[in-house]
């Protein structure tokens, strides 16, 4: 079978998603992931746009053994020497140059005539190729172009050295059928050579981003640019795992197989929204909760009967867990870790430890202990894992239908020790109320607050992620625990120490 290439633009285009940004270190842990998972191509960045951009296509340079780095740059000079220099590390490099090719982005954006842009996209790409082993030429709002004038660029570009073209739907604004059209019209006005790569880049303004990816791929696109949980600028990206089960489940079909891992998806799914605090929607399509279950009579008789008959592809084709209770108070450290293995984890020791006292304390406060809470154990130790410029010594909070909710804290900062109380809308608000008169940070604001149960019952824990600003910035956190309060408190001093920490380093 033909494959067909995995480009993952979560940490550049995902990243373009309000309140998606990720520190450095979170750029470059999610890109080792993502290698695991198998993407053969990962954008790491816009290095052009700021130092902490170049910074992180700099890490992720560093960070990989086999996957491609891309780095994004306009059809201009300075961009592309500063994707040349953040690709120094990377053993593959590649440049991703891209100009606008719509008639109402020149006019209106660039002030170029399409002779102007021609030549720009053909500057661009012979000067990359000077800097990294692969080019890679992008059509901004390909899909609103004309295709005689794409075919003319995408032939220009190829002569010049591009070995990849993206025509991406921009904007969203594409129907399948159209966009399959264009690339036909395309690659045969061009003349599209063997070896050259043609792709598909596609937003979800109208909900359409996975059928026109599909859509190009039957027209002979043989790359798919997505992001991991499909996040991105306005209604985000054509989601990867959506894209590449589409490309397995209907194999018989499509005739086309990529290298992905699958049982590596929902680990990867998970880590973005930790890393970005963003939930999961429970009916996501692959990723979400209400995936494979079953409330109606009717499908639950089929599945007990046969799976085949309401699921077309398995949770454990994802790496997904399928809630069995595996461990309790009585259980060992080894079986700890090799549950953890089995969920494919690989902790340190220090995570290990972490992730193991948490889990007796969970043991005795929870009857039945499931897979899930397991993967959330570790990955709640694997996101508190930094520095602890703030720490809760002891919380109390009351509140009543009847009393004004009032909370009290003790925390250690730098070294000294802190109390206060304040009141709130509830117990949340009033906890963090005090926590802020500790801290005394003047413009700390918090942005987003979700609470999500991981399992099923009243004993199930409750996974909290908040996003909080300061300076212009943002900074996400999370935690878990049974008691959704002290959830709620761990998450937001989660989040003020990741602010702490990029401070230091920025």
């Amino acid at each position: 079978m033909e494959k067909v290439l995995i480009f993952d633009t979560t940490l550049r285009d995902g990243e373009q998603s309000p309140g998606a940004s990720m520190s450095v270190r979170e750029k470059a842990e999610l890109a080792v992931q993502l290698e695991r998972l198998g993407v053969d191509v990962i954008e790491a960045g816009f290095p052009v746009s700021s130092p902490a951009q170049m910074e992180g296509v700099e890490a992720v340079a560093a960070s990989l053994t086999h996957a491609a780095v891309a780095a994004l740059a306009r059809a201009v000079k300075g961009d592309l020497d500063a994707a040349a220099k953040s690709l120094k590390q990377a053993k593959r490099g590649r440049i991703h140059t891209f100009i606008a090719t719509s008639e109402i982005h020149m006019q209106h954006k660039l002030g170029k005539t399409p002779a102007q842009v021609l030549q720009m996209a053909v500057d661009s790409v012979r000067y990359a190729k000077d800097f990294a082993a692969e080019v890679e030429f992008s059509a901004e709002d390909a899909s609103r172009s004309d295709h005689q004038f794409l075919a003319e660029i995408t032939a220009a570009v190829i002569e010049a050295g591009a070995a990849i073209v993206n025509l991406p739907d921009t904007t969203g604004y594409a129907l399948p059928n159209e966009y399959a059209e264009m690339f036909l019209d395309v690659r045969r006005l061009a003349n599209v050579p063997p070896g050259v790569i043609l792709s598909t880049h596609c937003h979800n303004d109208l909900g359409m981003a996975l059928a026109n990816s599909l859509a190009a791929v039957r027209a002979g696109a043989r790359q798919i640019e997505v992001t991991i949980n499909g996040i991105g600028e306005r209604a985000g990206n054509a989601a990867l795992e959506e894209a590449v089960m589409a490309l397995i489940t209907r194999r018989g079909s499509l005739m086309l197989d990529t290298g992905i891992q699958t049982k590596e998806i929902f680990r990867t799914s998970k880590l973005l929204s930790s890393i970005t605090g963003q939930p999961i929607s429970a009916n996501k399509p692959i990723v979400g909760k209400n995936v494979f279950a079953h409330e109606s009579g009717i499908h639950q008789d089929g599945v007990l009967k046969h799976r085949g008959t309401y699921e077309i592809m398995t949770p454990e084709s994802i790496g997904r867990a399928t809630g069995e209770i595996v461990l309790g108070r009585h259980s060992g450290k080894h079986g700890f870790a090799k549950k953890l293995s089995d969920l494919g984890y690989a902790p340190d020791a220090d995570i290990l430890e972490q992730a193991w006292r948490q889990f007796c304390a969970l043991a005795d406060k929870k009857k039945e202990v499931f897979d899930e809470d397991i993967a959330a154990l570790f990955e709640d130790a694997m996101y508190a894992n930094v520095p602890e410029t703030y720490h809760v010594e002891y919380v109390n909070f009351t509140g009543g239908n009847t009393s004004i909710p009032t909370a009290t804290v003790v925390m250690i900062c730098a070294g000294e020790r802190f109390q206060e109380a304040a009141t709130g809308d509830g117990p949340v608000d009033a906890i963090y109320s005090a926590i802020n008169r500790v801290i005394r940070i003047p413009d700390i604001k918090l942005e987003h607050y979700n609470l999500a149960a991981v399992t099923e019952g009243k004993d199930a824990q409750g996974e909290v992620s908040v996003r909080v600003s300061s300076g212009g910035k943002q900074y996400s956190g999370r935690a878990t625990d049974t008691d959704i309060v002290l959830a709620s408190c761990r998450a937001y001093v989660n989040a003020l120490n990741r602010m702490q920490g990029a401070k230091k380093t920025e």
